[in-house]
């Protein structure tokens, strides 16, 4: 909140002004321009993932999927003008992650793994791995959008509260996944 200093009455301000212009997050004030910002590197990131998670060899792919997961959180960082610390960031990733249960995991793992053997499982890893990474970086980038809006850094992002929200959105990301592959394909946006 902005005081004037000459009427020695408070004013209030629509946002806290920063050094570059824009709207404070932890003032509680969402800028539509820096959500759709926001949108964008959540967009550009899923199609990062998504070929990711066609890298053909097993292992690789899973650590190409978090430096993708990392490279989103940087980018968030700089947007939300908070610190950003690697390792940090590795941890939050993986914790979120596990959220999606065994299941979700095991079957990325699966998929994974399943790049080794010729043929059908080559196939089957090449679908099933960049849609989870998909899935994933997606929803990763709605939980960081939700707790940077509401002026949280890395350091006081808590993944345990954020588990059902980040499993909710990592749900309903198939369809927007899948939408945003069919887009790319189809002479859309480029990454």
């Amino acid at each position: 909140m902005a005081e004037s200093a000459n009427s020695g009455s408070t004013q209030q301000s629509s946002g806290a002004q920063t050094q570059s212009g824009k709207t404070s997050a932890a003032e509680g004030n969402p800028s539509p321009a820096r959500l759709e910002q926001a949108k964008e590197i959540t967009r550009r990131n899923v199609l990062w993932a998504l070929g990711a998670g066609v890298v053909p060899f097993p292992v690789a792919d899973v650590l190409a999927i978090m430096a993708v997961q990392v490279k989103l959180l940087r980018e968030f960082s700089a947007l939300y003008e908070v610190s950003f610390t690697e390792g940090v960031a590795k941890k939050l990733a993986a914790t979120l992650l596990s959220s999606v249960g065994i299941v979700g995991i095991g079957g990325a793992i699966g998929g994974s793994l399943a790049k080794l053997i010729p043929g059908i499982g080559t196939a089957l890893g090449l679908v099933s791995v960049p849609l989870f990474a998909g899935m994933a970086t997606h929803a990763t980038g709605k939980v960081f959008t939700m707790h940077f809006e509401s002026g949280g850094t890395l350091l006081d992002f808590d993944p345990n509260a954020m588990r059902n929200y980040f499993k909710q959105e990592f749900d309903k990301a198939r369809s927007v996944v899948t939408q945003i592959q069919h887009d790319h394909k189809v002479g859309g946006k480029p990454a």
